[in-house]
């Protein structure tokens, strides 16, 4: 074990020496160190928090509070207003939405229809917020959402997730022609979201191959997209001169994105708790703040423990990357014939042998919020210390998908 890992591991040990496993801990010098990385690649420009990837209500108001960033994005409509009556005033709604409660509740209500704005790629999404919205007389803040997917061979090869139909400048600007003469909305973002380029590392270990293709296609979709989207946003201010802010971007992408001029802030959240799949790109470095401690319950033989629980799979493509990586004590692997366990998980490794039943081992989730969804709170270490436990959306009651 390197000398890193043990004093951390000895750290996390120590800490949490009163409380039973499992739990979950947020480091907050890696936290905030990692949301000042974040601020100094964004160069000025304000950072939007996904809330996606931090499900805490206490941890995205410590993120506020930090310099360079300001306002949240979230991901549905239910956690848009919930979020909004807690006393946050600027929630960007980062997906459509079907909830026609939700519609009314918002068109019926100032607070609301003042500090949220919901996410538009559809007339259709238009008429079902008017159907919706009852007698709820309020306006309606619509941001529209580019497709950032690059494009070749005539569309028949497709980079990028499927997500808005709005490819190109003048779908964007037909539909901000359709919102602005509508009655009851008002245009007042663009959001371009860049998966491929953000989310996707480019640093694969032992595939140097496939690293190098990465790398070069996102190079390439970054110019590519650069150029439409400054387009994209010309062509909607030419219909809304008073656009308040066009959003792109992502952990994985944060200083690019902010390079581009058409750009006013971005979006980022991964960047905070940093789980694994962020380990994988050559532009910058997090520092693991989110962990999640299972109990050792078995030993079954030599270079064998079986800890309980730990089955928490990410979403996305099934595949062994989206599975929990069993972190501290180092050296410790699934059983290939088991994996990650429902109810009890056995892990191989020399590192077995120096544990005992009721002793910790510490994973991080492939994904960041994700996490969240297992447990009422997380834990927060200050230096040496657990400070206090907060709640997770789940802790308060609330999942909204």
């Amino acid at each position: 074990m390197s000398e890193h890992a043990a004093a951390d591991r000895a750290r996390y040990d120590r800490a949490t020496a009163h409380l039973d496993a499992p739990l979950a801990l947020v480091d907050l010098a890696a936290f905030d160190a990692n949301a000042a990385d974040l601020a100094r690649r964004a160069g000025g420009k304000p950072i939007r928090i996904a809330t996606k990837s931090v499900r805490c209500r206490a941890l995205l108001e410590r993120a506020l509070a930090h310099d360079g960033f300001s306002g949240l994005m979230s991901f549905t409509l239910a956690e848009s207003l919930w979020l909004a009556r807690a006393g946050f005033t600027d929630v960007l709604l980062a997906y459509p939405s079907a909830d026609r409660a939700g519609y009314a509740e918002l068109a019926a209500d100032p607070k609301l229809a003042a500090a949220v704005t919901v996410m538009v790629d559809d007339v259709a999404q238009l008429d079902l917020i008017d159907a919706a919205r009852g007698t709820g007389g309020e306006t309606v803040r619509v941001c529209l959402e580019l497709d950032t997917s690059l494009r070749k061979l005539g569309g028949r090869l497709r980079i990028g997730a499927l997500r808005s139909p709005l490819h190109d400048p003048e779908q964007l600007a037909e539909l901000a022609r359709a919102v602005a003469s509508r009655p009851g909305f008002r245009l007042v973002g663009l959001m371009a979201y860049e998966g491929h380029i953000a989310g996707v590392g480019d640093t694969l270990r032992g595939r140097p191959a496939r690293s190098l293709a990465i790398r070069l296609m996102q190079a390439a979709a970054r110019k590519e997209l650069a150029a439409r989207r400054a387009e994209a946003v010309r062509a909607v201010r030419a219909v809304e001169p008073g656009l308040e802010f066009v959003n792109g971007g992502g952990t994985g992408s944060v200083q690019h994105t902010a390079a581009e001029a058409a750009v006013t802030e971005i979006a980022a959240g991964s960047g905070l708790y940093v789980p694994r799949l962020f380990d994988n790109y050559t532009s910058f470095r997090g520092r693991p703040a989110a962990l999640f401690a299972q109990p050792v319950v078995r030993r079954p033989g030599v270079g064998v423990v079986t800890v309980l629980g730990g089955g928490y799979p990410a979403s996305g493509a099934p595949g062994r990357d989206r599975l929990p990586e069993p972190y501290l004590p180092e050296g410790l692997r699934y059983d290939p014939q088991e994996g990650a366990g429902e109810v009890q998980t056995p892990l191989l490794g020399s590192a077995a042998d120096d544990l005992l039943i009721g002793d910790k081992v510490w994973f991080r989730h492939a994904k960041a919020g994700e996490l969240c969804e297992r447990f009422a709170e997380l834990h927060l270490l200050d230096g040496d210390e657990v400070t206090a436990a907060v709640p997770t959306y789940r802790g308060e009651g609330k999942t909204f998908l």
